[in-house]
């Protein structure tokens, strides 16, 4: 893979927060990394982006060889809160229900994964790294200080993603959101390589009935007391955050 970041160092303090989709993970990852002044790391971005790749190339997503390989050739930026494929922003484009359900298909192959594992690991850079996914704790920062493991109920994801979604003026079917959701984390949570699960050191935090910021400050609390550096700000804005996708 091209576009990598600088090669990190053991040293560098690292935060997981994994999870299925909808518990808010992605959120709360961007906010614990502004908090702290540290750089934050959207792990699902990479596999969504391959996803979007094989399928505009034709490659078929049951084939890890094949997706292995692309993966290896990517040319992905994160720059300015957008993503990059080659010169163009695809940030919009993988953030589909379909990007995401194809991403966790391509994420199911050994080769996907050895592909995208240094690439992720590079991105530890000081002053420290906020990483969000399913295996960061687990698989690509074993070591990390502070790992977070959030859960939420399928119905209550499903209905985040159905005001997300009615949000940006799309079409959206509730029953339809938890059936995918419901399958994927199934899927995600059966595959042989790296399965979704909780680090065994990893403090999990159902967020079914917690606002973003009881879930932020939980997770910096945790912060806080492992690693006892201080916040960037303490303000967290008026009228709070909401659960993004």
């Amino acid at each position: 893979m091209t576009h990598q970041p600088n090669a990190g160092t053991a040293t560098v303090p690292v935060v997981t927060i994994d999870g299925p989709s909808g518990t808010g993970k992605g959120t709360i990852a961007g906010l614990v990394a502004a908090r702290l002044g540290w750089a934050c790391l959207d792990s699902g971005a990479l596999y969504r982006v391959l996803a979007l790749a094989a399928e505009r190339m034709g490659v078929d997503v049951a084939d890890g060889e094949a997706l292995g390989r692309l993966a290896a050739g990517l040319q992905i930026t994160f720059q300015d809160g957008r993503v990059l494929l080659a010169d163009e922003d695809v940030s919009t484009a993988i953030r589909t229900e379909g990007a995401g359900n194809l991403a966790s298909k391509v994420a199911a192959h050994p080769q996907v994964r050895a592909a995208l594992l240094d690439w992720q690991r590079a991105a530890a850079l000081p002053p420290g790294l906020v990483a969000d996914g399913r295996d960061m704790g687990t698989v690509v920062f074993p070591d990390a200080e502070v790992k977070i493991f959030l859960t939420a109920s399928p119905e209550e994801r499903g209905k985040r993603r159905y005001r997300q979604l009615r949000g940006q003026g799309m079409e959206a079917n509730l029953k339809q959101l938890v059936r995918d959701i419901a399958e994927r984390d199934e899927r995600d949570s059966q595959r042989a390589v790296a399965p979704l699960r909780p680090a065994v050191n990893a403090l999990v935090v159902d967020t079914t009935s917690l606002t973003i910021d009881q879930v932020l400050e939980r997770v910096l609390d945790a912060v806080r007391q492992s690693l006892g550096v201080a916040d960037a700000t303490g303000a967290q804005g008026e009228g709070g955050h909401a659960y993004g996708a």
